[in-house]
């Protein structure tokens, strides 16, 4: 069992440093100005090695959201209702200023943000995430039409609440002021969705 775990945490590692590397290079020169036999040479492993951890190059960028694809899932069923979890989940990330909440502002974050949003290749890749992201939410919401329309609304929720907090910051907003906003914007989106979804059985 412990060698399962050893090894498993070695897979991660690996993941974790060639996806480092490739965003290291990707912010440094442009996403499609790097290719990815560069990546594999400054990972040192070959570039089919490079394939078995990451199907496409897209792939090597979107890595820092994997363990986010299914966490609407996992978070609904912490209760007392799935929009109150998701509700809490997000105003917590907003707090300790989670990348993923679009709110924050440390440089690396805000290039590597306009990096993924300003480059077709990696937004059309991001659609993928968000969909598998919907539904996995919808099948943990009970599955069927209701759980699937609640679970696009979630994520276009939180999606749209990131990404204006995104682009504020990267405006050059304080962060405190636009954090301030978020809160109370995030207060009032969620508010809106309990209040529009009441009458789907699976909320």
């Amino acid at each position: 069992m412990s060698e399962i775990g050893l090894r498993e945490r070695k897979k991660r590692r690996m993941y974790r440093t060639v996806s480092d590397t490739a965003i290291r290079l990707f912010l440094e020169k442009g996403f499609d100005a790097v290719s990815v036999a560069e990546v594999a040479a400054a990972a040192e492993i070959s570039k089919p090695t490079l394939f078995r951890y990451f199907p496409t190059k897209e792939d090597l960028v979107l890595y820092r959201f994997a363990d986010h694809e299914d966490e609407a899932a996992r978070i609904v069923r912490e209760g007392p209702s799935p929009v109150a979890a998701l509700r809490r989940h997000f105003l917590a990330g907003l707090e300790r200023c989670d990348p993923v909440t679009g709110l924050n502002d440390h440089p690396e974050v805000l290039a590597y943000q306009s990096m993924l949003y300003g480059t077709p290749a990696l937004a059309a890749r991001l659609y993928g995430y968000l969909e598998r992201s919907e539904a996995a939410l919808a099948e943990a919401l009970g599955g069927g039409l209701e759980a699937r329309l609640a679970a696009g609304q979630i994520v276009a929720v939180q999606r749209v609440l990131a990404q204006e907090n995104w682009r504020r910051i990267a405006a050059g907003e304080p962060l405190a002021e636009v954090k301030r906003d978020a809160v109370t914007a995030a207060e009032r989106a969620f508010g809106a969705l309990e209040a529009g979804l009441t009458g789907l059985t699976a909320l």
